[in-house]
């Protein structure tokens, strides 16, 4: 039996936040390459289950986020192709594509521990299995290095005025300087603002990171956000791949396929170094809130009252790079930023932050990170030409 020349999908997936848009966008593009589908999408939050909308529709698959059992009801009474874009596995037997939690969690871990940190803490949020699935893997990863994991665990009523305060005490008797991995960037602002209730300085006592990057949610708070950027373009291209299969016939096995995270994309509230020499890291603090600027090393110098040499010998001990090592990291991080970012020339990046040329500019970017901003531009935006990499 041949399929029919144009296949009705149905895509059960949120359109209030960023993870589900990227992943839609994922979708987009399979469809773009392979077109003959026709889509039905209903604006809707995470936890809606009401699919009236879809009363008399006779369609050949659906793309379905199954986080709660309502859900899962109905996909069951549809009886149609499905593929399940939810780490819960309310129907175990269907083929799913979800992001790696296990790679996710790691990430988080190795970014603090870079930065010196040896306290780490999760907060999650029990409504979601894949917070669960992270909140576990990121305790394993810690207790792998020896160190004790804290947890908080926000309420599934979501966070009110009271909820706040509990987690800013709890944050308030974490030891300092810690690391705290939230499950998602919605999780990730309500700490910081519990931060700032609780009076705890964001990130030299608390550095936090978030999950999916929702450049929003990551610029709205203050200091902005760090955060693990998912790969849902690929993970919404490869859901539609496998649902095409599925609607012309082919078996597939059931069961997950994770799909790594693109990036770690460091913004002020995790850009910290943890080190004992008050001075190293006074003159660290120093570095960092000029990072747009020409900064000399005099200027460190000054600020600290230390000799050159006197000040490199700390940070040689504390880092293992000098003072002008130190600056060129942090100003080569914040060309990265822009250029991943933002959508701004390589001339309008050098003068938001400094440079004389926008070639000398690119040597420095060139020399310390071994490819050119141009390439680094392409190289994170490329996940979505990555498709030879994305078949089952």
């Amino acid at each position: 039996m041949h399929p029919p020349k144009t296949r009705h999908v149905a895509l059960l997936v949120e359109t209030s936040n960023a993870y589900a848009r990227g992943v839609l966008g994922g979708v987009r593009k399979y469809v773009e390459a392979h077109p003959g589908w026709s889509m039905y999408l209903a604006e809707h939050s995470r936890h809606e289950t009401d699919f009236s909308w879809l009363e008399d529709w006779h369609g050949h698959g659906v793309l379905a986020r199954i986080e709660n059992e309502e859900t899962a009801s109905f996909i069951r009474r549809l009886g149609l192709p499905t593929v399940d874009l939810s780490a819960a596995r309310l129907l175990p037997e269907l083929p799913g594509v979800e992001t790696d939690d296990g790679t996710i969690a790691r990430l988080a871990v190795q970014h603090f521990e870079e930065r010196g940190l040896r306290h780490f803490a999760y907060c999650g949020d029990e409504r979601f299995g894949w917070s669960l699935k992270r909140g576990a893997r990121f305790e394993e990863h810690v207790r792998e290095r020896g160190c004790t994991p804290r947890v908080f665990r926000m309420k599934p009523s979501g966070m009110r005025a009271a909820d706040r305060e509990l987690l800013a005490r709890w944050l308030t008797d974490l030891p300092k300087p810690v690391g705290v991995f939230a499950c998602y960037d919605i999780t990730g602002q309500e700490v910081l603002e519990a931060c700032k209730l609780a009076g705890l300085a964001v990130p030299d006592s608390v550095a936090v990171i978030g999950v999916d990057n929702d450049e929003l949610v990551g610029n709205l708070t203050t200091p902005a956000l760090s955060s693990i950027e998912p790969d849902t373009t690929r993970t919404g291209y490869l859901a539609a791949e496998l649902l095409d299969r599925l609607m012309r016939g082919d078996d597939l096995e059931p069961g997950l396929r994770l799909i790594a995270p693109t990036r770690l994309v460091t913004r002020q509230s995790s850009d910290i170094l943890a080190v004992q020499d008050p001075l190293v890291a006074e003159a660290l603090r120093f570095i960092r809130d000029r990072s747009d600027q020409a900064l000399a090393v005099a200027a460190v110098l000054r600020h600290v009252g230390l000799s050159r040499r006197a000040l490199d010998q700390r940070f040689l001990r504390s880092l293992r790079r000098t003072v002008h090592g130190e600056i060129v990291r942090v100003r080569v991080g914040h060309i990265a930023e822009l250029l991943s970012s933002t959508d701004w020339t390589l001339q309008q990046i050098a003068q938001r932050l400094g440079f004389s040329h926008c070639e000398y500019m690119s040597v420095v970017f060139k020399k310390h990170t071994g490819t050119s901003p141009g390439q680094y531009r392409r190289a994170v935006h490329g996940s979505v030409a990555r498709q030879s990499f994305w078949n089952d």
